[in-house]
C-alpha cells in the first residue's frame, strides 16, 4: 500500500471536478479520478496532471450503481491510503415540477443524493478505524434557497446539506471532518445552457464564479488548517446568498 496521500473526486473529469483534480495533486496527493463514461475528458484531466510532475489514475465507475461503487472503493482501499473523498458529482434536468418526468426526478435524486450512501459510506467505514479523514461534500446554492425549475436538483442538493452535517456529528471524535461547499453560479459546461447576461444581474459581484475558486476552497478543508472546522457549508457564491 503506498503511504502517500490519496484523494477520490467523483465527477473529477471536467468542470469543478477537473479544478479540483489539479488544485489537489498540486498539494501533493495521489488523485484518483472517477468518471463514469467520458473517458476522453478524464484522460485529459490525468494528462494535465502529469505532465506537471504529479501522480494520479483514473477510476470509473457509475456512482448510482451500489456494486461497482463497492467494488471500487475496496480496490482503491487496499492500495492507497485515502486522506481525502470529494463528492463533486452531479447532473441537472431542469423542469417544472408539474412538466417534470419521473426518469427526471430519479435520475436527478440518484445521482446528486442517493450516490452519498454508495460512496460516503465505505470511506467512512475505512476513515473512522484511522480516526483521520476529510470528507468534502459540493452541493450547491440551489440546496439553500431553490431555483424554479430545479424542485429535484434543489431537492437533492439540501439532501446533502442535512446529510453533511449529520455525518459531520457521527464522526467528529474520530477525526473525520466532514464539510460541503456551495457554488453559486460558477462557469462550466454544466452551466453552459444557463442565460448567464441575465442571471449575473442577481450576483452581488456581478460576475459568476471560476471552477479554481471552488477549488481552493476544497483545498483549505483537506488542509491540516482545516483541522477543526466540521460540519459546515460554506458558500463560494459571489454574495447571492448569504
Amino acid at each position: 500500500m503506498s503511504n502517500k496521500k490519496a484523494a477520490l473526486i467523483t465527477g473529477g473529469s471536467r468542470g469543478i471536478g477537473r479544478a479540483i483534480s489539479l488544485r489537489l495533486a498540486q498539494d501533493g496527493y495521489h488523485v484518483i479520478i472517477n468518471y463514469r463514461s467520458n473517458e476522453k475528458e478524464a484522460a485529459a484531466t490525468q494528462k494535465m496532471i502529469t505532465d506537471d510532475g504529479f501522480s494520479s489514475e483514473l477510476c470509473p465507475f457509475d456512482i448510482t450503481d451500489r456494486k461497482a461503487v463497492s467494488e471500487a472503493i475496496e480496490a482503491i482501499l487496499e492500495k492507497h491510503t485515502l486522506h481525502t473523498l470529494v463528492l463533486c458529482a452531479g447532473i441537472r434536468h431542469d423542469e417544472l415540477l408539474i412538466f417534470m418526468s419521473e426518469e427526471q426526478w430519479d435520475s436527478v435524486i440518484d445521482t446528486n443524493l442517493t450516490s452519498f450512501y454508495a460512496v460516503v459510506k465505505p470511506v467512512v467505514r475505512y476513515m473512522i478505524p484511522n480516526r483521520a479523514g476529510r470528507i468534502i461534500i459540493i452541493s450547491s446554492t440551489s440546496g439553500q434557497f431553490g431555483l424554479p425549475g430545479q424542485v429535484g436538483y434543489s431537492a437533492a442538493k439540501a439532501g446533502l446539506i442535512g446529510a453533511t452535517k449529520a455525518l459531520a456529528r457521527e464522526c467528529a471524535k474520530k477525526n473525520v471532518l466532514v464539510n460541503a461547499i456551495a457554488p453559486g453560479f460558477i462557469t462550466t459546461d454544466m452551466t453552459g445552457d444557463i442565460k448567464e447576461k441575465e442571471l449575473v444581474k442577481t450576483v452581488p459581484m456581478n460576475r459568476f464564479g471560476k471552477p479554481e475558486e471552488v477549488a481552493s476552497v476544497v483545498s483549505f478543508l483537506a488542509s491540516d488548517d482545516a483541522g477543526y472546522i466540521t460540519g459546515q457549508v460554506i458558500g463560494v457564491n459571489g454574495g447571492v446568498y448569504m
